[in-house]
């Protein structure tokens, strides 16, 4: 097939791709809101025009506003007790993980999500960022100032390693507690991002006040928000403590601008205003605690192995005196460890953690817009995870996965999320064993919005992700019925043309030498409706309408089949447009 431009040229395709079709239906999803009701075949599956509607228009504007206090949502229906069907398996891997595959399909529906789950969580970590660099020779003067090698293990590990649970929220993580390639002013970088990723692994499964730790003390993130270097105020220069962390580990990563109920909804006052969670003078309080942090080992311009240790703190350079973090003193004899132990416990135990962080792990993993209840249950695990321990990620992730809202059928207009472009290569990656015949892995960086995804792993704008999760899209359906829908944040007419040909050429060519394995489906290739079936089950997990998998199997059965490249070439075509199909895109 041609290349894509804003408005595909479509005269080199099949006659029957550019015949007028039955319509397709009006959806009645509030996500996929402003889809035309009736498009010719290719216009639905390939026009950048279309998959552009079903973002709700174009990405201008910003909008960061949740209502303060939504309105209760009704009482989910009861988990189903049958044995999964192969859609719903599908579903939940997709929510679970990027992928699904056959045999991970056969074992939900045979053992069932929980027992899935279970052997996921029990998964060792696998070889690390920090040492595959280390082991490929990335580790040479040459690459001192440099990120090279980290896309390729970043790549490597989300495409490939078995614990694909702790992969999904890995990134999920690294979303949240954010450091990007795009600031981080360092020797050796790339060990850096390295380092960070390896860390966010090893605390994925752990409890929340481990991994608060491993964040703060990390040397990517003491680069990246000025912790380290952080030293105590000096009355003769003028010198006070740098605030940048400690206003975005309450504001980002710990408990959030107002204060909440469990179900996440804000509390307010008797003015009805939300009331703040901190001030202005507890953020300066905050800042004295995080000083005296520097390099845990000495940095060295032949070894990145610095990058790896834990800060450590200077006792000279720590501010002296009586402190405070939010309600808690902290007294004048404490040392820098002793106050930083003071201010994470205190941070960890807030009541707004649950809610703040538990809506944005079930955003980034089930859906955009969590009823309240929805929240309220996994706030609940989270302040006790039935065994009195607080903050436990196992329990909260089983929490989000397994829940009602999660499990059932996805009905109501707001439901699903907007699949991340990086998620959607990542499904395609995992979904066709994409390999690296020299172990590579150089998919490089996919951030070009013109020309590839728009967004790339570890490479965000700023310590504010990609989206923000209360991110309400302006001038659309979402936006009028103040739906949050982060992901369409990144959504624009750039991307949705630079997702279509970037899809199409990885397709059909693979990316470098990232290549797919078309085998099974060629297997297929001679029955379009049987093809189209099993793409849809795997890759929409049950999303995809019956009129839009009839419309694919049509416009491919007119691709002649008898051939090998005949066959490819129908193979290849399904995929992109059922990967290009507003209902693929909004993850059910």
């Amino acid at each position: 097939m041609p290349a894509l431009s804003a408005l595909p040229a479509l005269s080199e395709l099949p006659e029957l791709f550019r015949a007028p079709s039955p319509p397709l239906p009006e959806p009645a999803d509030a996500l996929a809101a402003g889809l035309p009701a009736a498009l010719t075949p290719a216009a639905a599956a390939l026009s950048s025009a279309a998959l552009l509607s079903a973002c709700g228009g174009g990405g201008g504007g910003s909008s960061d506003t949740t209502p303060a206090s939504p309105p209760p949502a009704p009482t989910p229906p009861p988990t189903p007790t049958a044995a999964p069907t192969d859609a719903q398996a599908a579903r939940f891997l997709a929510q679970a993980g990027f992928a699904a595959l056959p045999a991970d399909i056969a074992s939900v529906k045979a053992n069932g999500y929980a027992a899935w789950l279970d052997a996921q969580l029990a998964m060792p970590v696998t070889d690390g960022h920090y040492d595959w660099m280390v082991a490929k020779g990335y580790a040479v003067e040459a690459n001192r100032n440099s990120f090279a090698g980290l896309d390729n293990t970043l790549w490597r590990k989300l495409m490939t390693a078995p614990d694909t649970l702790r992969q999904r929220v890995v990134l999920a993580l690294s979303e949240i507690f954010v450091i990007s390639m795009n600031g981080l002013p360092v020797q050796w970088p790339g060990f850096v991002g390295a380092a960070y990723l390896d860390m966010l692994e090893q605390n994925a499964f752990g409890t929340y006040r481990a991994l608060l730790e491993g964040v703060t003390l990390s040397t990517g993130m003491g680069v990246y928000l000025n912790m380290r270097g952080n030293q105590k105020e000096d009355t003769k220069t003028g010198r006070v403590p740098d605030e940048n962390y400690a206003r975005e580990v309450m504001q980002l990563m710990s408990i959030g601008l107002v204060q909440l109920n469990a179900d996440g909804s804000a509390k307010v006052g008797s003015d009805g205003k939300p009331l703040e969670t901190y001030t202005q003078t507890q953020i300066t309080d905050l800042a004295r605690v995080f000083t005296g942090w520097d390099y845990g080992a000495a940095t060295s311009t032949t070894d990145p192995a610095y990058v790896r240790k834990p800060m450590a703190n200077i006792a000279a350079r720590f501010s002296t005196g009586a402190k405070r973090v939010l309600d808690v003193d902290i007294p004048a004899s404490a040392d820098g460890p002793a106050a930083m132990k003071t201010a994470l416990d205190t941070l960890a135990s807030h009541a707004n953690v649950g809610p703040f962080l538990g809506r944005q792990l079930i955003q980034r993993l089930v859906t955009s817009n969590p009823s309240a209840a929805y929240v309220a249950r996994v706030s609940a695990v989270w302040a006790n995870n039935g065994a009195g321990v607080r903050g436990d990620l196992k329990a909260v992730i089983r929490a989000v996965l397994l829940d009602t809202e999660a499990r059932s059928a996805a009905t109501t207009p707001s439901s699903g999320k907007l699949r991340e472009p990086v998620q959607r290569l990542l499904q395609w990656g995992r979904s066709f064993g994409v390999t690296s015949a020299t172990e590579a892995w150089n998919i490089g960086d996919t951030s070009n919005p013109a020309t590839r995804l728009g967004q790339s792993p570890l490479r965000s704008g700023s310590v504010f992700n990609f989206f923000r999760p209360g991110y309400v899209p302006p001038g659309s359906a979402l936006g009028s019925s103040g739906i949050t829908a982060p992901e369409f944040q990144l959504c624009n007419e750039s991307t949705v043309a630079g997702y279509l040909n970037f899809l199409q050429t990885a397709i059909a060519s693979g990316i470098g030498e990232v290549k797919a394995d078309y085998t099974a489906e060629l297997a297929l290739a001679t029955d379009a409706p049987a093809l189209v079936a099993s793409l849809a089950l795997r890759l929409g997990g049950g999303g995809v309408s019956a009129i839009t998998e009839n419309t694919v199997a049509t416009a491919i059965a007119t691709m002649s089949a008898s051939t090998d490249a005949g066959k490819l070439n129908r193979v290849q075509a399904a995929i992109l447009m059922l990967m290009a199909c507003p209902e693929y895109l909004i993850q059910k």
